[in-house]
């Protein structure tokens, strides 16, 4: 048997996911390459160091990359060769960066998605209402979508590890009406002769025709039928994620989101959102389905951060309007409505304090065309508040002399 189809052989004993077998075959092949076509057995710690090395200085690979070259040859020594692979301690190994998730405001997020249309706008409301994978999004069948109950059960996440998630209210029709097409698309399958679909564990072997049942269909089914890897049968596949990542972008590009937004941003921004809002972190480490906590935590450095967290020490400033500084607690005169300085959004004629920087010029293209224009300045905040302030103590003095002269007049 070759090497190759020992190792496929192994990891299915394992039950591991199709890309991981991919994956591991791949990184095997690249490893014998690398090496002139040597036979890893007769190979060991050394060629996998100087391969592990190569991929960090000369590939210049990221280091989870790194990683899964070592996990697929560690497994092909332990599991399919039978050898110890050795010490790996002189490998050079890539740095893994501290990186923080991107999240969208629920704004961009609704901006987003109403650029979006049918199955794909249906899939990114899932990833944004549940926390699910695209993965799992797109792998969602129809027995798992409970509408009585308003929960999905994701079955397999990562890890192999099942779970339930709200049914967002907002997607309830849109989900009925998915699942109609899909059932009259299997029904049409299964008048071609086709109808089939992939079931785990061997399910098909033990339950006979049970991978033709209508609730072990993809509830976002592949617009083509294709041939199944690993058994050879021809049938209708879930749709490939590249599908809603093209999607994502495109909404992502027509909305204007100046963001690196991908599939996971979505799930980034549900527990970000969630943990806002006053959801207690173990719920969404549930939600999520995180093994620790502490990966769940990293939400909580996206909160600290904008409109309600840290305070930049630039807001706790004022700017004079030739750009010099001047304390918060300066006493320096203007007038409030003389028609002159900064009140009233004209060039300033007297010292005044402005409360940000004065707006930069508008911006045009080469044709002279303005593509930006500074919003004009308005009337500052502190200053407005005060005004309405005033003028409410005003207003109930002057009630309160009218009243106490109409009981004064009562009395005489």
């Amino acid at each position: 048997m070759k090497l190759l189809e020992q190792l496929r052989r192994e990891i299915r004993l394992r039950h591991y996911s199709i890309r991981t077998e991919h994956a591991y075959s791949d990184w095997v092949v690249r490893y014998v390459h690398f090496h002139n076509l040597r036979h890893p057995k007769d190979m060991g710690a050394a060629e996998i160091s100087a391969f592990l090395s190569h991929l960090a200085t000369d590939a210049n690979v990221a280091a989870s990359t790194q990683n899964q070259a070592l996990c697929a040859l560690v497994f092909l020594y332990k599991n399919v060769l039978g050898r110890d692979p050795g010490d790996f301690q002189d490998v050079v190994r890539a740095k893994r960066p501290a990186r923080m998730p991107v999240v969208l405001t629920v704004e961009e997020t609704q901006r987003i998605l109403s650029h979006m249309t049918g199955a794909a706008q249906l899939k990114a409301i899932l990833m944004y209402g549940t926390g699910m994978r695209i993965i799992e999004v797109i792998r969602l069948r129809v027995k798992d979508v409970d509408f009585d109950n308003h929960v999905i059960l994701v079955r397999d996440g990562k890890g192999e590890k099942d779970r339930y998630v709200p049914l967002p209210n907002v997607a309830v029709e849109s989900l009925r009406g998915q699942i109609a097409r899909t059932k009259l698309q299997h029904e049409e399958d299964l008048r071609d002769g086709y109808g089939t679909v992939y079931l785990p564990y061997a399910l098909e072997r033990k339950y006979p025709n049970t991978n033709k049942a209508f609730h072990w269909q993809y509830v976002f089914p592949s617009q083509v039928l294709s041939v199944d890897p690993r058994s050879g049968v021809r049938q209708r596949h879930h749709v490939y994620e590249s599908v809603l990542q093209q999607a994502i972008r495109q909404a992502a590009a027509k909305a204007g989101i100046m963001k690196d937004v991908h599939s996971h941003t979505f799930r980034h921004s549900c527990a970000t959102h969630m943990l806002a809002s006053g959801s207690d972190i173990r719920t969404v480490q549930e939600l999520l389905g995180h093994n620790d906590v502490r990966t769940t935590q990293i939400y909580t450095h996206v909160l600290h951060m904008g409109p309600q967290g840290v305070v930049s020490p630039a807001d706790r400033i004022s700017l004079t309007c030739d750009g010099s500084e001047v304390p918060r607690n300066n006493t320096i005169p203007r007038p409030l409505r003389s028609g002159i300085g900064n009140d009233s959004g004209l060039p300033c004629e007297t010292p005044c304090v402005c409360p940000v920087a004065p707006p930069l010029p508008a911006v045009r293209d080469r044709t002279g065309v303005i593509v930006y224009a500074p919003p004009a300045p308005g009337r500052p905040r502190a200053a407005g508040a005060f005004r309405s302030l005033a003028a409410a103590v005003a207003a109930l003095m002057a009630l309160a002399l009218r009243t106490w002269t109409a009981w004064r007049g009562g009395q005489a």
